[in-house]
């Protein structure tokens, strides 16, 4: 923490943490100061000692120190250290009664003093001396761990622990340990079960009982909780049920003893408040129920239960209280009574009986539950009660009944039926209310219809039970007269408890067969009117929760009750934790026990107290009070801080300034008196008394109590700094006390009303409950941080640890919610509604609302004085403001501290203007409304909206309006409103554009208002009143823009709103867009940007927009209604039509991909109908005109098995075209209206053709020819279908045996008829042509083709970058090489030319690259036009000479790009050092390199042919399918021979024939059985033809080969060696036929038909001719 001022911190040394103790209250007390070096920071006052934490970790103990030597007669004033914690940090420290402990930073607790009891954990010792460790260890953990500890609590006889994980520990001797043990003492630490689970917030420790601060549990898991039939320990049933002749008792008589004291036997721990054995009575008066069950024996110590017998049941009724009978040693004296601590309490025989007919009723079932349909059957229910029946009578039958009376735990006191108090029935109370509904209606399917009937009229209690908000939350007063009223008339046995207190409980309740007969009591309570349930207090703020305390907490307590300190309303132990009802829901905070007696502090600072108060040290006159009852202090007066001795209470409270006082309840000490007995002791306070000292004290933070002393831990004033943290936390607490006062006095009382929703309407109940709920977030907000700044000033002193500094937000956020439901109840006029409601709960004055609204103005309504109650909590953020600077002037002004204090400072002061203004406008609105009622302003009235300004001064008028016109502005903070007579239109902020038009012509003051649909001017009167508008439009909308415009952190507005924006918007006019929602980016009143356009007929349209239209990448989507099923486009759009590439599923199952312009298919596309498996599949791609198939295309009827590649018009084929079949047909010729109609040529598989006229699809007509297989021809007229039958007019020619060119000359015709290979794709190639900015082939300019490649790459890489999915890392990083352009610019060496074609490799391997697009598509129609029906043998011509066409024409694109590329077959220029090597070389003459001659096969084939091969190859194939059947024949029958035979046989010089060969690194002999083993490495070699694509890579193979061949040769000879073609070429044909190439004939013709002409005549052509040779050899 910065420091603060100088001064400060030396006047601080010495005064801080100062410990003053004293004893009584007699003005004549002074404290005495305990002086230390150090700061004290907590002090724990036992019965005749104390414990003190100073600064730094240490511990000193004061008073009497029996279990140390040196001080074990007399006690000491001065503190001494405690040695055995000097090397430890002390955190925290506890005093019990004869004994101490201490937390460390590490979670380690230390204990000392006395031991008797187990107290310090300690087994063996009586006494331990000093700080001893004692270890906490969780048992059930594997392997064990130890517990961290937070906190200890001591009593006179235990220690309780709290955990870091908020668990309970504890160990000691009685059943204020909350153990499961009748073993005393419990040496080592076990948890308390009974609380696992549970969030403990703080545990305290009285003489012989205890108490814990829970948080509560989330209402869904107790709604998670299975509904119980049997008890959860003893497993008994819950509830008993009894037939009578004309009702049925229904009894909850299960009572757990687990809730109560066991026999403790042989324990040493005896103490008073034990219960005597004997038999029981519930009070003396009362005879004594003799009744025997067998003692319990197991773990849970759990005795059984005895419900009381049928018979019994008939002739008696239930007493009050709940109780059980467990066994006691035998010999005691049946005669013993019931007594409690010894002795008879004087008002156990007092009795309540006023019932006149000697039954009490019940104000109602609790029926919480889930009710169970299924009825069980009358045999069920008769077995049941004879079960019940003879259990009952089998106990009552015993002999010997000695019982100890121990009483069931009671949540609060329930209600009586009784008609004879002398007989008590053993019963129960369980908290869940299913299986009582459960049983009720088993019970009704035995009885009849009458008890079903008298079940629905109790189940009435379902309805009232949960009144509404402020049942269970009423005010304070109210409740503690409440129960003291009920406490007048009870017993100190319980005996009787009035059914008041009884709200919620479960019962015995005794049912009457009809319905006539239910208690008037409860029919009175069913016909109260029901109420509207809202919650006043929010079941929890996540956010807050995180940084505040909660305030919803319960109080748990067990052990010894005899005093009523337990607060269950009885004085019966707990040995189990057990939830005292009565402060549920009162906001607990914090807990202290003094000897008998407890106390609660609550955020409200109010104190609620029980138990013993004998010397008046509950701070009432209540005697003893055995439930929690608020201690009387005097109005204004707030308690923060509470501690409890033995028999007094001593109270830290407000008073009128902010400097802390102190209180005194409970016995006086005689002045001088060093004896502590009540014979040396005075008198006692009534009610709690000022202590006068305390304004000497200083600013007290902390005070503690223990025996008969008490303890104040003051600071003094360090520069205002210390009195100003009080003030922060003194005006809180204020504050949240008035917000209670409000909560409790106005709005429970209002919401209770009937008639608030009909007074107020439908819309303004809405805004109240809003307004309620957001009060009771700020209420509770305010709590927390009212209980966070309390126990801010106990522990520490660090300002960032303030919530209302760090979390400023939570603050400044709640309060701005607060004030916007305030004004929107404001202007709907809310307020005026509620006035009479407010008058017929108050009165008509409503004297209590305007105390509540502290409203001083003479003559304000009842709604200006509500207005004002409502917005009290915005000074409190001046308050906030002015205190938190005031902290800041502590520190030194460039401190961090100083400048966060000042920041969170002005952000609260800024919010309280910016509130003020808020109201301001809310204010002029509603007098707006209540100025211009009508029903177009009533149609403009939202909760939300405000008025700005409006022009009904005529001080902005339309231009060019009409002489009578009537036009009236009204400017809303979310629209501008035009009125005009009784019509009106309404302009929404966020689109609305206004821009001041210029002044010259005329003097016209205009603003030019645009809006989507509309553009208008508005003339001022002036130019005042023209600026003032402008500004107030361009505020507004800005405000709009922003949300909500909530300027809290000051910062100026800009002038103008943005011109572009997001916003929404519904089209009402565009004929095209009229009714259309658009939501996205704007542009001076048109769409522009990313946004979604949706229709009310469901049309959705999801991408870009371009002044208003369509424009760009974008989604579209059509719902087909006759189909139930949508259209979808995804694609480019231009002018708000669809326009470029896109891809259109249809409702009916088609796909198109392809081009689009103007919502038409038009240019290149591919369209699928159908599926394969649906009733016609096809596939068309193609040329696309206005929609219809024209120009080139393929199509692929898969359900005929047809293929069609030609020429199309009008969705119809027309032109030229080829069509193969699934059965080998094969047609090329005109075509005519869809049909083969002109010439053609028609070939069947087994190679019979004819040629000649055709008039329909596969049907001849006319003139032609007909060839056989064999080479005979007919030549005539034909007519019929082929293939089922012609007929023949003509004449038959055998061919000459010398004719044999006659099959090759027909043959060599094939693809005369079909689409030239150059007109085919046009259009594939026009699209690239105009991406690159081209109207035409070659026509544009270069720059401008490169700035286009450079748009559509980044166009592209933006559309995928919300995708990243589809670009894979090497995708990103070759469009990051594409963004570099190579240089063109003079003449393109070898070195340039590689780098352009490394270029074209990376363009063309991306789509996303104009080049890359068009090669995809290329390669995408070639396999469609290639692959399936179309790998036809016929169709390996045009498909040769589509690739070439493919590489003409994209070298034709690479030339445009690359103005200096020379032409096909032109040499590239040399650089100059190629020039000199060119010389050196003599007069070699050889051909061109392949290298230095520029060709498109070798620019383009590596990049386009590895993509077709496998579709051309298989052409290919087919084609030379017979040749290379017969060359795979004669390779297999010669690879049979050995290596040298072979050599031999093919005519291999022996000179040639390898000798030795290498295996595994070894020279072997080559015998002549040797096989494969002659040149391996070439034939390996000559292999890897087939894994390469392009000719020159194949070309490049063979080289290596022949390479390969004569490096064998050259180390065979061991000399230079020279082949001759003679010698080449049988080992080269040895080499080929081993190398086993199945499709060699293939490979060849792929080679020959794409090889680069440059190298024809070269060695490659050489090398590739023998190889071809080679093939030939069969």
């Amino acid at each position: 923490m910065d420091k603060l001022k100088s001064s400060g911190e030396e006047e601080s040394s010495g005064e801080r943490g100062v410990l003053h103790t004293w004893r009584g209250y007699s003005c004549s007390v002074t404290p005495d100061k305990v002086l230390l070096s150090r700061p004290v920071l907590q002090a724990a006052l036992g019965a005749k000692h104390g414990v003190l934490l100073v600064e730094g970790g240490q511990v000193y103990s004061f008073g009497e120190l029996p279990w140390k030597q040196n001080q074990a007669l007399s006690g000491t004033t001065e503190p001494i250290l405690e040695a055995g914690l000097s090397e430890q940090h002390v955190v925290s420290v506890a005093a019990g009664a004869c004994h101490s402990g201490a937390v460390t930073e590490d979670g380690a607790v230390h204990m000392w003093g006395d031991n008797t009891y187990g107290q310090c954990g300690l087994s063996g010792l009586s006494v331990v001396p000093n700080p001893t460790p004692v270890g906490v260890v969780d048992c059930e953990a594997t392997p064990p761990q130890p517990v961290r500890i937070l906190e200890v609590a001591c009593g006179e006889q235990h220690t309780l622990a709290l955990s870091t994980r908020h668990e309970v520990w504890s160990w000691g001797s009685g059943c204020q340990l909350g153990l499961l043990t009748t073993t005393f003492p419990v040496w080592k630490p076990q948890k308390v079960e009974h609380l696992a689970g549970r969030h403990v917030l703080q545990v305290v420790c009285g003489s012989s009982h205890s108490l814990a601060l829970v948080r509560c549990l989330p209402p869904p898991y107790e709604a998670r909780r299975p509904p119980l039939d049997k008890c959860g320990q003893c497993n008994q049933l819950l509830y008993t049920m009894t037939d009578k002749e004309d009702h049925v008792i229904i009894s909850d008589s299960h009572y757990c003893p687990l809730g109560v004291e066991l026999e403790e036997g042989d324990s040493k721990s005896g103490s008073e408040g034990s219960l005597c054995h004997g038999k029981v009575r519930s009070s003396p008066s009362e005879p004594i129920l003799s009744a025997q069950t067998p003692k319990s024996t197991c773990s849970s110590g759990a005795p059984v239960s005895a419900p009381a017998s049928v018979s019994e049941l008939q002739d008696q009724a239930p007493v009050a209280e709940k109780e059980c009978v467990l066994s006691a040693p035998k010999g005691q004296e049946e005669s013993q009574a019931a007594v409690v601590d010894g002795e008879v309490p004087d008002a156990a025989a007092e009795s309540n009986m006023d019932e006149t007919d000697g039954t009490k009723a019940s104000g109602g079932l609790m029926t919480t539950g889930v009710k169970s349909s299924p009825y069980p059957d009358e045999q069920a229910l008769k077995d049941y009660l004879k079960r019940l029946s003879d259990q009952s009578l089998a106990e009552h039958a015993s002999k010997n009944p000695t019982t100890t009376q121990c009483a069931q735990p009671l949540t609060e006191p329930a209600d009586v039926f009784t008609s004879d108090p002398a007989t008590p029935v053993a019963q129960s109370v369980t908290p869940m209310g299913s299986a009582l509904n459960h049983l009720v209606i088993s019970c009704a399917s035995a009885v009849g219809e009458r008890v079903v009937s008298t079940y629905e009229a109790l189940s009435l209690r379902k309805v009232i039970s949960y009144w509404g908000p402020g049942e269970g939350r009423e005010r304070p007063e109210e409740r503690v007269r409440q129960e003291e009223h009920r406490q007048g008339k009870k017993s100190s046995s319980l005996g009787d408890i009035r059914e008041e207190e009884a709200e919620g409980l479960n019962r015995r309740l005794s049912l009457p067969g009809l319905l006539s007969q239910v208690s008037p009591r409860l029919l009175r309570r069913v016909s109260r009117p029901p109420v509207r349930a809202v919650a006043l207090t929010p079941v929890g703020v996540a956010e807050s929760d995180a940084h505040l305390p909660s305030l919803q907490t319960e109080v748990w307590s067990w052990g010894r009750g005899q005093e009523g300190q337990l607060g269950h309303g009885d004085l019966l132990p707990r040995l189990q934790p057990l939830c005292i009802k009565s402060l549920s829901g009162k906001e607990v905070i914090r807990l202290a026990a003094g000897a008998l007696h407890s106390l609660a502090l609550t955020a409200q600072s109010q104190v609620y107290s029980w138990g013993s108060n004998s010397f008046g040290q509950l701070g009432h006159m209540e005697s003893p009070s055995t439930i929690p009852r608020l201690a009387k202090l005097s109005e204004g007066i707030r308690v923060w801080d509470v501690g409890a001795g033995q028999n007094h209470t001593v109270l830290l409270a407000d008073g009128d300034c902010f400097q802390p006082i102190l209180y005194y309840s409970g016995q006086q000490v005689k002045e001088g008196s060093v004896e502590t007995s009540q014979e040396q002791t005075g008198g006692y306070t009534q009610q709690p008394v000022l202590l006068p000292f305390c304004m000497n004290l200083g600013y007290v933070s902390s005070v503690c109590a223990g025996g008969q002393s008490c303890a104040a831990l003051a600071d003094r004033n360090v520069m205002g700094f210390i009195a100003s943290l009080h003030e922060l936390a003194a005006a809180e607490r204020k504050y949240y006390c008035k917000l209670t006062s409000i909560k409790s006095i106005l709005l429970q009382p209002l919401l209770k009303l009937d008639s608030l929703s009909s007074n107020l309407g439908p819309a303004c109940t809405g805004l109240l409950q809003n307004l309620v709920g957001r009060f009771g977030r700020l209420s509770q907000l305010t709590g927390q941080n009212s209980a966070s700044l309390t126990s801010f000033l106990r522990r520490s002193r660090d300002v960032r640890g303030l919530v209302v500094l760090d979390n400023a937000h939570l603050f400044l956020d709640t309060y701005s919610e607060y004030c916007a439901a305030i004004g929107n109840l404001l202007v709907m006029g809310g307020f005026q509604a509620l006035v009479k409601p407010c008058q017929d709960v108050f009165g008509k004055g409503a004297e209590a609302v305007q105390k509540l609204s502290e409203c001083c103005e003479d003559g304000a309504t009842l709604a200006d004085i509500l207005i004002n109650l409502f917005y009290l909590p915005v000074r409190h953020l001046h308050e906030y403001g002015r205190l938190l600077l005031k902290l800041a002037t502590c520190y030194e002004v460039n401190s961090m501290d100083y400048q966060k204090l000042q920041d969170v400072c002005s952000k609260y002061e800024s919010l309280a203007l910016h509130l003020k203004r808020k109201r301001k406008e809310a204010e002029y609105t509603l007098h707006f409304w209540k100025s211009f009622p009508g029903k177009m302003t009533d149609s403009l009235r939202k909760p939300s909206r405000r008025l700005v300004c409006e022009s009904s001064n005529k001080a902005l008028t339309l231009q060019n309006a009409g002489r009578f016109s009537v036009n009236w502005f009204i400017l809303f903070n979310d629209a501008l409103v035009h009125a005009q007579f009784s019509t009106h239109h309404v302009f929404p902020l966020a689109t609305l554009w206004v821009e001041p038009v210029s002044e010259e012509n005329a003097g016209l003051y205009g603003l030019k208002v645009t809006s989507p649909e509309e553009s208008f001017m508005l003339l001022a009167s002036s130019p005042s009143e023209k600026a003032k508008w402008l500004r107030a439009i361009n505020q507004t909308v800005e405000q709009a823009l922003s949300g909500a415009g909530l300027d809290t952190s000051g910062a100026v507005m800009r002038a103008d709103p943005p011109i572009s924006r997001t916003a929404s918007y519904t089209f009402y006019k565009d004929s095209r867009l009229k009714g259309a929602t658009y939501e996205g980016r704007w542009v001076a009143g048109k769409p522009h940007g990313r946004g979604v356009l949706k229709w009310p007929d469901g049309r959705m349209y999801t991408g870009t927009f371009k002044n208003g239209l369509e424009d760009g990448y974008g989604d579209y989507i059509v719902p087909n209604k006759t189909l139930n099923k949508n259209d979808y486009y995804q694609g480019h759009w231009k002018d708000g039509k669809m326009h470029g590439f896109g891809t259109f599923r249809y409702a009916t199952g088609e796909v198109y991909e392809g081009s689009f312009q103007d919502n038409m298919r038009h240019g290149h596309g591919m369209l699928r109908s159908g599926k394969l498996n649906s009733t016609s599949p096809s596939v068309f791609i193609g040329q696309w005109l206005h929609d219809k198939k024209t120009g080139y295309g393929v199509f692929d009827d898969i359900t005929r098995g047809e293929k069609y590649m030609g020429l199309w018009q009008d969705d119809q084929r027309q032109g030229n075209g080829v069509i193969v079949t699934q059965f080998g047909l094969y047609y090329e010729g005109a075509f005519s209206n869809n049909k083969m109609m002109g010439t053609g040529v028609l070939l069947s598989e087994d190679d019979t053709t004819f040629e000649g006229d055709f008039s329909d699809d596969w049907t001849l007509s006319g003139k032609g020819t007909l060839t056989m297989p064999n080479g005979d021809y007919i030549e005539g007229s034909f007519s019929g279908v082929w293939g089922t039958g012609l007929k023949i007019s003509g004449s038959y020619y055998k061919p000459n045996i010398y004719d044999s060119n006659k099959e090759k000359s027909c043959t060599l015709k094939l693809g005369r008829l079909a689409v030239p290979s150059e007109e085919k794709w046009k259009a594939v190639f026009e699209e690239c042509w105009s991406r690159l900015g081209c109207d035409s082939p070659g026509q544009g300019e270069t720059s401008a083709a490169w700035d286009n490649i450079a748009i559509a790459l980044t166009i592209n890489r933006r559309q995928h970058r919300d995708s990243p999915e589809l670009l894979s890392r090497s995708h990103n990083k070759t469009l990051e090489s594409l963004e570099f352009i190579p240089q063109h610019v003079g003449p393109v060496t070898l070195e340039k030319y590689h780098i352009v074609r490394r270029y074209l490799i990376k363009a063309c391997d991306t789509p996303l690259h104009p080049l890359g697009r068009l090669v995809e598509t290329l390669v995408a129609v070639y396999r469609m036009t290639y692959v399936g029906v179309g790998a036809n043998r016929r169709l390996l011509h045009q498909a040769v000479n589509e690739i070439k066409s493919y590489l003409s024409r994209i070298f034709q694109i690479v030339r445009f790009l690359f103005p200096d590329l020379p032409e096909e077959g032109g040499l590239l220029a040399e650089a100059p050092n190629e020039k000199k090597d060119s010389d050196s070389n003599g007069t070699k003459i050889e051909s061109p390199k392949p290298g230095r001659v520029v060709s498109s096969s070798a620019l383009l084939l590596p990049v386009l042919l590895p993509r077709l091969f496998p579709s051309l190859f298989t052409l290919y194939a087919l084609e030379k399918e017979k040749e290379d059947d017969v060359y795979w024949e004669c390779v297999l029958r010669l690879n049979k021979q050995p290596d040298l035979a072979l050599l031999a046989f093919l005519g291999v010089q022996q000179k040639f024939w390898p000798v030795t060969m290498m295996v595994h690194g070894e020279k072997q002999q080559i015998l002549s059985s040797t096989k494969d083993a002659c040149f391996a490495s070439a034939v390996e070699t000559l292999q890897q033809i087939s894994t390469t694509f392009t000719p020159s890579d194949k070309l490049q193979v063979i080289q290596l080969t022949f390479e390969e061949i004569t490096q064998e040769v050259l180390s065979l000879l061991k000399q230079d060696f020279l082949w001759s073609m003679d010698d080449l070429f049988p080992v080269f044909l040895y080499v080929v036929l081993r190398a086993r190439i199945r499709n060699l004939g293939s490979e060849v013709s792929l080679i020959e038909d794409f090889m680069d002409p440059c190298v024809q005549h070269g060695e490659h052509g050489i090398m590739f001719t023998t190889l071809k040779f080679s093939g030939n050899m069969k």
